[in-house]
């Protein structure tokens, strides 16, 4: 059952707190706790300072004590009917708060260096993630505590993914977030944070939450799934699938920083930062040495709808390091002086009380060090990118999916994928055509009012800084712009801007935009076909006085989505979605041997057998197993669509898709 409820109405909670509360129904109680948390969803929620009351019914209060708007312990839900503490509303409530996670920003002493990551596949077939688990770890095993811990853990992921969003209810994501502390408790921090993930991305899933999406749930469970089968595998000590030694699986229970000493800092671009319970703004600064940092100012919003207001704001709000008095907007065009700096694995600037900061000249992008981002070509920054995600979050290299690119515009693109709107440019020195889209979907963010903008200026030359959108054909999520050295009409941008603008947070104007010959522009457009927009698509403005806006090409290359869409499927819908369908299954499998994927072919035949591989009863009923055949079958699908998906890109962009 979906429900959907206002996540600003209620406090946060811890997941251990979750997962007690509900395990402390009867099994009758258990079934109806969905149907109960849909009716409370809709009784009003109001607040007194740390606690929040909803009245169930006319003779039942329930209170809700949240001391930092977070409860974190069972004992601070009370319900006034007479089944409590065992009553269902105690469960629905805790269901239906959002979950928050302790973070643990104290600086903590560095841990080794972590090991470099994987390269990018050079082939378009990628292998079989059997492929992964061939190489046995150095590291010490398991303990006994921890073995049974990712057992567990594994357990409950099978059962998420073999319920689909649809069926895993408030049971099912308690029963993981369970598995989850225990992780926690033994030393298994980094499978405990992907089980909550996976928790909250499930839950935004059946409550229908504009913040979805699909791709994301798929990533979270492909993740668990790898960490709890590498832990676990198979001799109790553990084996490696891609994802590490044990001690990069386990993962850190706080966010280490080194010493960094004395910092020059130059300001690159900011963002708005907005998710379903923060907004805020994240400054980016480059050090004399190229390397990038980060200094964010995000907070928890209470209210949905000026979120995104918030988020912009974020940009006016003072950058917490030292006595600096700059606003993430100014320091993304100034400079800082730092001393006594420390500095996370990820670039996150440490804000200690020993650290002092004093305002610097900035750095124009055209100068150094800013400058020598965009001197490394294209190809090589998209496999930087590419090479990182195989690297644990905590370890990735600040910046690592950011692409520092010069392109020409040549005008607005049909549609993307769910109606996105895309720009369509060229990279310099005869680099790739890809497809700029906006940052962040938000309406009240300006990225798409910045995106249609620049669409009506076909021809003008930008240097820009995207985040790298994964997928077979070039597609940039743009950031920030300025003017590139050798632009012949620069922006005509007000002074206090610098020369740069960011996207996120401020807005273009018609008058920033120098007007461009079209007949002396080096648009390059003859070779790109210019099919017609789908019948009422969303698209952007159209581009006056560009006769053929250039569009994307019609699909091509290997059939991948066979596949693909047959993992989501699981995800979305359950294993019973996936048995064998006759004619369906033989056409996807003669496709799949068409184009010469094999695997693939190989790899579906395998997760629907194993999706039908279920025992029955005497009376036919299906008996319950643990999923396990299942979730390795989908998951040896899942990083093989991961695998191919990566080597199509990288072949996309060095003009080998």
């Amino acid at each position: 059952m979906s429900v959907t409820a206002r996540t600003n109405d209620w406090p946060g909670v811890r997941p251990e707190v979750v997962a007690e509360v509900v395990a402390g129904l009867s099994a009758r109680l258990q079934k109806r706790l969905d149907g109960a948390a849909a009716k409370l969803a809709e009784r009003p929620v109001s607040r007194d300072g740390d606690e929040w009351r909803v009245e169930v019914d006319e003779e039942t209060v329930l209170v809700l004590r949240a001391p930092g708007g977070v409860v974190a312990d069972p004992a601070d839900v009370r319900c006034g009917c007479l089944l409590a503490p065992a009553c269902v509303h105690r469960a629905a409530a805790v269901t239906l708060c959002p979950l928050a996670e302790a973070t643990d920003l104290t600086e903590a002493p560095a841990p080794p260096a972590a090991p470099e990551g994987p390269a990018a596949p050079e082939t378009a077939e990628a292998p079989p993630p059997a492929a992964h688990t061939a190489a046995a770890l150095t590291a010490a095993a398991l303990s006994a505590a921890e073995l049974a811990a990712a057992r567990h853990l594994h357990r409950a992921a099978a059962t998420v993914l073999a319920a689909g969003v649809g069926g895993a209810g408030a049971v099912v994501q308690a029963e993981l977030l369970r598995a989850a502390h225990r992780a926690r408790l033994a030393g298994l921090y980094r499978p405990a944070a992907a089980a909550v993930a996976v928790v909250v991305r499930v839950r935004a899933g059946r409550s229908g939450a504009p913040d979805h999406r699909l791709a994301d749930l798929v990533a979270g469970l492909r993740e668990l799934l790898g960490l709890t089968a590498a832990l676990t595998g198979g001799t109790g000590t553990g084996t490696d699938t891609g994802t590490g030694p044990v001690a990069e699986l386990r993962g850190t229970a706080r966010q280490t920083y080194r010493e960094e000493g004395g910092l020059r800092l130059y300001g690159l671009f900011a963002e708005p930062v907005l998710t379903a319970t923060h907004a805020g703004a994240v400054s980016w600064a480059v050090d004399a040495d190229g390397r990038l940092s980060t200094i964010a100012e995000v907070m928890p919003h209470e209210d949905a709808a000026a979120a995104a207001p918030q988020a912009v704001g974020g940009g006016n709000r003072t950058v917490r390091l030292g006595d600096t008095a700059l606003s993430h907007r100014e320091f993304s065009r100034a400079g800082l002086a730092v001393q006594g700096a420390t500095r996370s694995a990820t670039g996150r600037l440490g804000a200690g009380a020993a650290v002092r900061a004093v305002r610097a000249a900035g750095a124009a992008w055209t100068a150094e060090p800013a400058a020598r981002l965009w001197s490394v070509p294209a190809s090589a920054q998209v496999a930087r990118a590419l090479a990182a995600q195989d690297l644990p979050y905590e370890s990735r290299p600040a910046g690592s999916d950011l692409l520092f690119l010069d392109v020409t515009l040549l005008g607005p693109a049909p549609t993307g994928p769910g109606g996105a709107r895309q720009l369509l440019a060229r990279c310099r020195e005869g680099g790739p055509v890809l497809a700029l889209r906006a940052a962040h979907e938000h309406p009240e963010l300006p990225f798409r009012a910045n995106l249609a903008l620049l669409a009506t200026a076909p021809g003008l030359r930008l240097r820009v800084i995207g985040r790298l959108e994964r997928a077979d054909r070039p597609e940039l999520r743009l950031l920030a712009l300025g003017s590139p050295p050798d632009a012949p009409e620069p922006l005509a941008l007000p002074a206090d801007r610098a020369g740069r603008v960011n996207l996120g947070l401020e807005r273009l104007q018609t008058a920033d935009l120098r007007p461009v010959d079209l007949h002396t522009a080096d648009l390059h457009t003859a070779d790109l076909p210019a099919p017609e927009p789908a019948p009422g698509s969303p698209g952007l403005p159209d581009s006056p006085g560009l006769p053929d806006s250039p569009g994307l090409p019609e699909p091509y290359g290997p059939p991948v989505h066979v596949l693909g869409r047959r993992v989501e499927q699981t995800v979305t819908t359950g294993r019973h979605a996936l048995a064998p369908g006759g004619a369906g299954a033989a056409a996807d499998r003669v496709l799949l041997r068409a184009a010469g994927l094999a695997t693939a072919a190989e790899l579906l035949d395998g997760l629907r057998a194993a999706a039908a591989n279920q025992r029955r009863d005497v009376f036919g009923r299906i008996v319950a197993d643990d999923h396990e055949a299942f979730a390795a079958a989908w998951l040896a699908a899942a990083w093989y669509t991961e695998e191919l998906a990566t080597a199509l890109c990288a072949a996309a962009w060095t003009g080998e898709g």
